[in-house]
C-alpha cells in the first residue's frame, strides 16, 4: 500500500467533524432527554423525529464500511451491476412507505418481534427475535467493525485490533444517548458521508481523465465506460464470473424484491427509524431516503470500477494485493482514498468513519430494543420499570458489541464482504418474509404456518447452499421463499380456524400528492437508469 499516514490537516479536518458530532449529540441528548428514560422514548425517540431526520438516519444505519469498502470493491470486481442493491431499494422503498408502514403505525407496533406475538404467539415472535439478535450481532456488527478497522488499518496504519475497538467504543458513545441522538446526529453523519464520498469519486475520476489525457470528472466518467464496457452493465448474462452474485433479470423482477422488502419493511433496525413518528412524517421520511439512496452507487461503485479501470493499466500492482499476493476488490476504496491530497482526505475519512459509526449505533440499538422489550421483559422480569429496560438496553448495547469485537477479527479470510453479508442474511429471509407479508395481508395465516415457516428457513436455505451450489444465492432465496409460502398456505388450510388478525384501514394505503409525484420521480429516474445501462 502507499504510506498509510494522515497529515495533520487530516486528522483537524476528522476533529472537528468529531467535535461537531459529539457536541450536536450531547445538546440533542441534553434538549431533548425527558423522555429517555422510557422505552418508547429511548428506543423510537416518539413523536420528535422530524421527516428529514427521520430521512438521513435510514441511510446512516444503511450505508456502513460495507457499502464503502464492500460494495465498492464489488464495483471494482464486478461493475456497477451491484449498484442494483441501492436503486432498487429507492423503489422498494415507496412500497414499504404506501403499504408496511401504515400497518405498523395503526397497532402501535414498537418492534418486528411485538407484531409477530400479537399477529401469531409468543413462540413465533421469540423464535424469530433471537434469530434477528443472531443475524444483528454475528453478521452485520462483526463485518462492520472488520471493513471499518481495514479501512482504518489501510489508511491510516493504525493496528487492526485498536481499530476495532475505538469504533465500537464510539459507536456505543452514541448509542448510549438513545433513538433521538442517533437519529439527529445521523443528519450530520450523511452530509459529511456525502460530502466525503463525492471527494474520493472526484479524485478517482479526474485520475482516470489524467491517465488517458482527458480533462476533468466528466471526461473521466466517459472514460470509465469506454475502457471498462463489461462493468457498465446492470443485467449480468448466463456465464458471466458474477453470474451466481447478481443471477440476469432476478435482481429487477425476481427474488432481490423479497431481499428488499425484507430488508426495508420488516427489519428491526431500519423501520424503527419511523416506528415512533406519525403516519405523514414517516412516509416523507422514506421518500427523503429514497432520494438519497440514488445518490449511493455515485458515491461507493464509480470509485470500485475506476480503481479497476487503473489497476488494469498497470496501477495499484501493489495497493491490491494481500500479503500472499490475492488480489483483494475490498481494497479499492482505501488505495484511492490514501491518494486524495490533505485535508480533502481527512474529510473522506471523516465520512467513512461517520457511516461505520452510525451503521453500528443504529444495529446496536434495534439489538437493544429487541433484547430489552421481547425477551428481557417476557422471560427474565415481566414487572420491569420502564427505567430498568432502559438500563437493560444499554448493557445489551454494550455486551453486543463486546461480542462483535471478539468475532469481527475472523473475517479476514473473505474476498468480498459485501457479497458474504447479502449470501448470509438471506438464510432467514425468506422465511421471515413470508412470515410478515401472509401476516399482514392473509387473514387466514395461523400461528403454525408461521412456525413451520420460522422453523424451515435456516435448514431450506443451508439445504440449497450445499446440495445445490450452482444456484445463485437470490434465486436460492426465491425458491426458498415460494416454497414456504406453500407450506404456510398448506398448513393455514388444513387447520381451518380463525387467526388472529392485525388492523388494517383500506384507507390508510392512501398517499399525499407530494409523495406521488415524488415517486413517479423516483420511478422515471430508475427506468432510465436501467434503459442506459441494461
Amino acid at each position: 500500500m502507499y504510506p498509510t499516514r494522515l497529515h495533520p490537516l487530516d486528522f483537524v479536518v476528522f476533529a472537528l467533524y468529531f467535535i461537531v458530532v459529539a457536541a450536536y449529540g450531547y445538546w440533542i441528548w441534553r434538549r431533548k432527554n425527558a423522555g429517555n428514560n422510557t422505552t418508547a422514548g429511548y428506543f423510537l425517540a416518539e413523536g420528535t423525529l422530524t421527516y428529514w431526520a427521520i430521512g438521513a438516519s435510514l441511510i446512516a444505519s444503511n450505508i456502513s464500511a460495507e457499502h464503502f469498502i464492500g460494495m465498492s470493491g464489488s464495483g471494482f470486481a464486478i461493475g456497477l451491476a451491484i449498484s442494483t442493491y441501492e436503486w432498487m431499494s429507492a423503489a422498494t422503498l415507496l412500497v414499504v412507505a404506501v403499504f408496511f408502514v401504515p400497518i405498523y403505525l395503526k397497532n402501535h407496533i414498537h418492534t418486528m418481534p411485538q407484531f409477530l406475538r400479537e399477529r401469531y404467539s409468543p413462540l413465533v415472535a421469540t423464535l424469530m427475535a433471537v434469530f434477528w439478535l443472531m443475524a444483528y450481532i454475528f453478521v452485520n456488527l462483526t463485518s462492520i467493525l472488520y471493513l471499518g478497522a481495514l479501512a482504518l488499518e489501510l489508511t491510516t496504519g493504525l493496528d487492526f485490533h485498536t481499530a476495532i475497538f475505538g469504533l465500537a467504543v464510539f459507536a456505543i458513545i452514541i448509542t448510549l444517548g438513545g433513538m433521538r441522538v442517533i437519529g439527529y446526529t445521523d443528519v450530520v453523519q450523511v452530509a459529511v458521508l456525502i460530502l466525503g464520498g463525492l471527494a474520493t469519486v472526484w479524485l478517482a475520476l479526474n485520475m482516470v481523465a489524467d491517465h488517458f489525457g482527458g480533462d476533468g470528472v466528466f471526461s473521466g466518467l466517459a472514460l470509465l465506460r469506454e475502457k471498462a464496457p463489461s462493468h457498465f452493465h446492470m443485467i449480468l448474462p448466463k456465464g458471466h464470473p458474477y453470474y451466481k452474485d447478481l443471477p440476469g433479470l432476478t435482481v429487477l423482477i425476481g427474488a432481490m424484491w423479497i431481499n428488499n422488502l425484507n430488508y426495508w419493511g420488516c427489519n428491526q433496525y431500519i423501520i424503527q427509524r419511523a416506528l415512533g413518528a406519525d403516519l405523514s412524517t414517516a412516509r416523507k421520511g422514506i421518500l427523503f431516503a429514497a432520494f438519497l439512496k440514488l445518490l449511493i452507487p455515485v458515491i461507493v461503485v464509480l470509485p470500485g470500477i475506476a480503481a479497476f479501470v487503473l489497476y488494469s493499466e498497470g496501477m495499484f500492482q501493489t495497493e491490491m494485493v494481500d500479503a500472499t499476493g490475492t488480489v483483494k476488490p475490498d481494497f479499492a476504496y482505501p488505495t484511492l482514498l490514501n491518494l486524495l491530497p490533505m485535508g480533502m482526505k481527512g474529510l473522506a475519512f471523516a465520512a467513512l468513519i461517520a457511516a461505520i459509526v452510525a451503521s453500528l449505533a443504529g444495529k446496536a440499538n434495534s439489538v437493544a430494543t429487541i433484547f430489552s422489550l421481547d425477551i428481557y421483559k417476557r422471560y427474565f422480569d415481566r414487572t420491569a420499570s420502564e427505567a430498568k429496560l432502559v438500563r437493560v438496553g444499554k448493557i445489551a448495547v454494550v455486551g453486543s458489541m463486546l461480542l462483535a469485537i471478539a468475532v469481527a477479527p475472523q473475517l479476514r479470510s473473505l474476498e468480498q464482504t459485501y457479497q458474504f453479508i447479502q449470501e448470509y442474511m438471506s438464510f432467514i429471509t425468506p422465511g421471515a418474509f413470508a412470515i410478515f407479508l401472509l401476516g399482514m395481508f392473509w387473514r387466514r395465516t395461523t400461528s403454525a404456518a408461521a412456525l413451520a415457516a420460522a422453523l424451515l428457513t435456516i435448514p431450506l436455505s443451508t439445504a440449497f447452499k450445499f446440495l445445490a451450489p450452482e444456484i445463485p444465492f437470490l434465486d436460492r432465496l426465491g425458491w426458498v421463499f415460494v416454497i414456504i409460502v406453500a407450506f404456510m398456505v398448506g398448513i393455514s388450510l388444513l387447520e381451518k380456524k380463525e387467526s388472529r388478525m392485525v388492523e388494517i384501514d383500506p384507507k390508510l394505503f392512501r398517499v399525499e400528492p407530494a409523495f406521488v409525484v415524488g415517486g413517479v420521480i423516483i420511478c422515471g429516474i430508475l427506468t432510465a437508469l436501467y434503459t442506459v445501462f441494461w
